[in-house]
């Protein structure tokens, strides 16, 4: 530490900023030992030597960016720096074995042996990494950190080898084994949770991240200490240097602050991209159908064939299909026939199996590629108007891996390898789709020759026509890396392969993440957009839709950090099927069923769908509500979940009662556990869609009116005010929330959109009207009846030119009807004149 007493830190003057919560600092970037006696020096030292500088820059000095809103935030970082504390990224300090965030203890008795090292950079780059000092070797140890006690949190964790789910808390004890991403809350001048004003509220944000060949989680343990668990999961790898094992951040907006963190460790890891610099696949904007629960692996040509036909003949033609497991050549050893899939079996052949082969019959072969996978992927193309096609593979080929022992596949040099879980994956639920491998092992392809067999399988289904593949059983790579260098090295050579063909093989970065919640592989993933982001939609169990929408909404508060998350498909004809898809029409995601043919509800998807067979999708990730962030809206019996997201001139938000059902860590499975949950009640607010200012503009009052979808109703909520909201178990509400406008004689306006569709404000594209002028234009996508409110009757409604009939009730309600465009994506011109 005598290197730290020559350091100086800059402090600049903590200015506001209109409509954000970022305050400029600039401290040195030094690392800090957590011991007793190196705090007490480093205090004594640095206090003498801080003082305030107007400078902007200054050399071998980093500017950081806190993300700090109140005046009393602002005060505790002054005091911060004139107390004894040493302080470096986004005020973290480790002093008097306290882990101290901008005032506020979040860890105490910390271990001597932690250290902290402040993240370099500037602009949104900022935060510190927690290390270990230890001489200790091994392919797997645990370091506690330090205690976390009486302070509320919100932890994603993998609950399964593939899928997290979330858990809520207030001590380190409750914090689960896997735990990849975790959200403490502190309040000002309190350790305890729900002290405070709501803007007094920071969030620390603690991200376990790769270093070298080891990969970091969370975990908590009977003293209520949070420990990270290091792994590398090859036994000849067991040395580590371990300074920068978790990220963490902080800051008064938690949405911003996750952010902030996930790009400073892409900064620092430079192995992974976020969302926003990725290329979204354009099957997000439409709508799409998956084989799976129709047909399982008993899927064909014909039947893919009689799907499409029976979506047309209801109007509503799927413009993106996935023909999901059962198109591939597999068997159960080398020398067997194909067989229907399962767990054990291994894929004998890149191309597809007789079922997709013109004519094709079993144990024969046809070599005529227009004959294979292109006869039917030209059919759904010409013959239904089908935009993309994609097909599933697992990561490793199949189930099973691949053949070792067929004379087509030689070339990849698959060896048998036999999984190995992690202990936490085990103790959190054994996996049976695991052990099945286990017994039988399985063909792991040599990884200096999967780009190979990456590129032939996806340029042959190029060829086909295909346009994509959803890649799953993605996290099996972890278990395999016994022999490889480790399940990091192995996962990213495995990753960086798969890229490589998604970009040389399908142009739209057409590829859906699947079965892949490790970090492993999200620290490692560059281009990939898209992720599955819970556990499947299972029809046939009556305790999984509510979870399921629960998980969702929690992971993608990680997952929407490094991909679009996916919802996963769902049944249109289906007790649970409006609230299902009420729930991805908030989520920003792809929107597709898997019905079986014949099993529709048409008008349920027409809520979803427009004529063209596009979407109304949301801009971002939906992601839970801040005032939900820290309840549980499954199990404590009181919450409702609210989902947020925005559109173009909207936000949109889904509250939903889930309560009822849950992760069970006794029985490790979701369960009932409540057959009949309360009615709830809360409460629905402008300020639930975190970043409307941004879309508002800069002379919005804060006055929003809220579209009720099941009432059909517009309140009219003045700044700050609530709208109460009452749900019986299982029951949801979507509600469009528009920034009011105020026009020339206090006249005021709001965009609604399409009010018969989940996303009404989806439709709504632009909005203009003339200084001095009461009359509105808009750009609006879509048919059937649009809303609008105006606090004043229209003279006259123009559509395209064309004066229309309109209706404008007491509540201030405009609507007219929209025919259908005869044009794809064809925006209607709308002139209100007030």
């Amino acid at each position: 530490m005598s290197s730290l007493l020559h350091h100086l830190r800059f402090s600049s003057p903590l200015l506001p900023f209109p409509h954000s919560s970022l305050l400029f600092r600039f401290s040195l970037l030094s690392p800090v030992r957590a011991s007793s006696s190196s705090s007490s020096s480093s205090s004594s030292s640095s206090s003498s030597s801080l003082f305030s500088c107007s400078c902007s820059s200054t050399a071998g000095f980093s500017r950081e960016i806190l993300p700090v809103a109140s005046p009393v935030l602002r005060k505790r970082l002054q005091d911060n720096n004139n107390n004894n504390n040493m302080t470096v990224g986004a005020g973290i300090t480790i002093s008097d074995t306290n882990l101290t965030v901008l005032g506020n203890r979040v860890l105490s008795d910390v271990h001597n042996n932690i250290t902290l090292t402040a993240a370099p950079g500037g602009g949104v780059m900022n935060g510190a990494f927690i290390g270990v000092q230890s001489d200790q070797i091994g392919s797997r140890r645990v370091f506690p950190i330090g205690k976390l006690i009486g302070l509320r949190f919100l932890c994603a964790f993998r609950f399964k080898l593939w899928w997290m789910t979330q858990r809520m808390g207030c001590s380190g004890q409750e914090v689960p084994f896997e735990t990849q991403f975790l959200v403490v809350e502190t309040r000002d001048g309190s350790n305890i949770a729900g002290n405070g004003e709501e803007g007094d509220a920071v969030y620390t944000v603690f991200l376990p991240i790769l270093e070298g060949d080891f990969r970091a989680v969370l975990q908590g343990n009977d003293n209520n200490e949070i420990e990270i668990c290091l792994e590398s999961g090859d036994p000849s790898v067991d040395g580590f240097e371990g300074s920068h094992l978790v990220f963490v951040g902080a800051g008064s907006d938690p949405f911003e602050t996750i952010t902030y963190a996930v790009k400073s460790v892409e900064k620092h890891l430079q192995t992974f991209a976020h969302r926003e610099r990725k290329k979204m696949p354009d099957i997000l904007n439409w709508f799409g159908w998956c084989t799976w629960d129709a047909f399982y692996t008993d899927v064909t040509s014909d039947g893919v064939k009689k799907g499409l036909e029976s979506f047309e003949n209801g109007g509503i033609p799927p413009k993106f299909v996935i023909i999901d497991d059962g198109w591939q050549s597999v068997a159960k050893d080398a020398t067997s026939a194909d067989c229907k899939a399962d767990n054990t079996a291994k894929l004998t052949h890149i191309k597809e199996n007789y079922k997709f082969q013109k004519d094709g019959k079993e144990g024969e072969r046809i070599e005529n590629p227009a004959l294979g996978l292109q006869h039917i992927v030209s059919y759904m193309k010409e013959r239904h108007a089908t935009k993309y096609v994609y097909v599933w593979h697992a990561i490793t080929g199949y189930w099973g891996g691949v053949s070792a022992g067929v004379k087509e596949m030689e070339q990849y040099e698959s060896k048998i390898a036999y999984p190995v879980a992690s202990p936490g994956v085990e103790s959190n639920e054994p996996c049976d789709a695991l052990n099945s491998i286990t017994k039988t092992g399985l063909g792991l392809v040599n990884p200096e020759k999967v780009f190979n067999f990456y590129n032939e399988q996806h340029s042959y289904l190029a060829s086909a026509g295909v346009d994509g593949v959803k890649v799953d059983v993605q996290n099996i790579l972890e278990t395999l890396g016994a022999g490889h260098g480790g399940r990091v090295k192995l996962a990213r050579k495995y990753h960086q392969a798969l890229e490589a063909s998604i970009s040389r093989n399908f142009q739209d970065n057409g590829i859906i993440s699947c079965m892949s919640h490790n970090t492993d592989g999200l620290y490692s993933s560059k281009r990939n957009a898209v992720i599955r982001a819970s556990d499947d939609f299972w029809p046939r169990d009556p305790a999984s839709h509510t979870i399921h929408i629960a998980s969702v909404a929690y992971n993608s508060l990680f997952l929407g950090e490094f991909m679009q998350p996916d919802w996963d498909m769902f049944h249109s004809l289906h007790p649970m099927a409006e609230y299902h898809g009420a729930a991805r029409a908030v989520g920003g995601c792809a929107i597709y069923v898997s019905d079986k043919p014949g099993q529709h509800d048409f008008n349920l998807l027409k809520k979803l769908v427009l004529p063209d067979g596009s979407i109304l999708r949301a801009k971002l990730p939906g992601r839970p509500t801040k005032d939900c962030l820290f309840t549980d809206p499954a199990r404590d019996g009181k919450s409702l979940l609210k989902i947020w997201n925005l559109n173009d001139l909207s936000g949109v938000v889904g509250v939903f009662n889930c309560q009822g059902a849950g992760w069970c860590k006794v029985g490790k499975k979701n369960l009932i556990h409540d057959e009949n949950p309360d009615t709830i009640t809360g409460v629905i607010r402008a300020k639930d869609v975190s970043y409307l200012w941004k879309i508002a503009g800069e002379s919005w009052t804060g006055d929003a009116v809220i579209f009720s979808h099941l009432a059909g109703e517009v309140v009219y909520l003045p700044q700050d005010a609530s709208m109460p909201i009452t749900l019986k178990p299982r029951e949801f509400d979507v509600f469009t929330v528009v920034p009011v406008k105020e026009l020339v004689n206090d006249i005021k306006f709001a965009p609604i959109g399409l009010i018969k569709m989940f996303n009404s404000g989806g439709a709504v594209k632009e909005m203009n009207h003339q200084p001095g002028s009461s009359n509105v234009s808009l750009k609006v996508r879509g048919s059937g009846p649009f809303g609008a409110y105006s606090s004043s009757k229209p003279k006259r409604v123009a559509v395209d030119s064309e004066e229309v009939e309109f209706m404008y009730d007491e509540g201030g309600l405009i609507t007219i009807d929209l025919k259908v465009p005869e044009k794809e994506l064809y925006l209607w011109d709308i002139r209100i004149e007030l």
